[in-house]
């Protein structure tokens, strides 16, 4: 199935695997990478020895790593460290990232950039973008207003001929052949990969994703309130559990108890309680029902959306 995604990036499927935070480690970008697409290692809030730890498993094969750009902002070193390992690209989310992209070009990498609006993508194009994922709230984790179905067009048409990449609500071939008419080059996946053998994360948030469906998630701040993470207007798409029942909604409320919320949130997910820690996950879920190899997904993903086309890509 080629298209300008595989192309550009010298892929075979046009899947590219979403960098999340403590979810996309070496493993899982390498299994992605291995099946035909390209796996991008998450960098989350910056953390040089994980990241290491990490591109480890990927220094024989096609791989690149995500960062939140102002995490990037404030450990700058992080970006060297990374291309010092040759990916073949480099994804910021989030943040002005203009001052990045000369030095992803002139290490030889692509500079993909995630975008919430048509404002934002004309941006990423004028500033170098490589490509342009455009993520709608369907998507589990931090995001903005726009859907994917009506945002992926609207930036496709706006930032022709920069290739466009679908990210929200993506996790079967439907999506994928669904993307592809809309005018993107291929999708981003997170949620899907998650429920994935090689995924990082504990096996209950894993199971909850298998178990849980679309109408379960809402996108709330509680957890970033609880975390010290200032997302500003971004909120994240969730599961809901105990916590959010228990405080989305009542955000203030929550800033006035944070310290002892804060210390009664970080026990909880140091024994792995799936009712109280967050988890990121998209509305997509109900397309979800077996933790897999991502190998496996990539093929099904790929061999579903040829059906649902009608036809081959050539």
């Amino acid at each position: 199935m080629h298209t300008a995604l595989t192309r550009l990036l010298g892929i075979t499927h046009p899947v590219l695997l979403a960098p999340m935070g403590g979810v996309s480690g070496g493993k899982l970008a390498r299994a992605v990478s291995e099946a035909g697409g390209l796996g991008l290692i998450g960098a989350g809030y910056g953390d040089p020895d994980w990241l290491a730890q990490e591109m480890a498993h990927c220094r024989d094969c096609r791989f690149g790593v995500g960062f939140i750009t102002w995490a990037l902002d404030a450990q700058p070193a992080l970006l060297e460290q990374a291309l010092a390992q040759s990916p073949a690209a480099i994804m910021f989310s989030f943040g002005d990232c203009a001052a990045y992209i000369p030095r992803v070009h002139e290490a030889g990498a692509l500079a993909i950039c995630q975008v919430q609006t048509v404002a934002d993508a004309r941006r990423a194009a004028e500033i170098g973008a490589d490509l342009i994922v455009a993520q709608g709230t369907e998507g589990g984790g931090h995001g903005a207003t726009r859907s994917t179905f009506g945002l992926v067009p609207a930036v496709v048409d706006a930032v022709a001929p920069v290739p466009v990449v679908a990210a929200g609500g993506v996790a079967d071939g439907r999506g994928l052949a669904a993307a592809l008419m809309l005018g993107a080059s291929g999708v981003l996946m997170g949620t899907r990969f998650y429920a994935s053998k090689e995924a990082l994360g504990l096996t209950a948030a894993k199971q909850a994703i298998v178990h849980h469906g679309g109408d379960q998630t809402l996108r709330t701040r509680v957890f970033d309130i609880v975390r010290g993470y200032d997302w500003g207007d971004y909120t994240g798409r969730v599961i809901a559990n105990r916590f959010t029942q228990d405080w989305h909604a009542q955000e203030a409320a929550l800033a006035d108890t944070v310290d002892s919320e804060r210390q009664r949130y970080q026990e909880a997910v140091a024994r792995g309680d799936a009712e109280t820690a967050v988890l990121f996950a998209g509305e997509a879920l109900d397309l979800i029902d077996e933790i897999e190899p991502a190998g496996e997904i990539v093929a099904r993903l790929v061999a579903e959306a040829v059906v649902c086309l009608g036809r081959n890509f050539d």
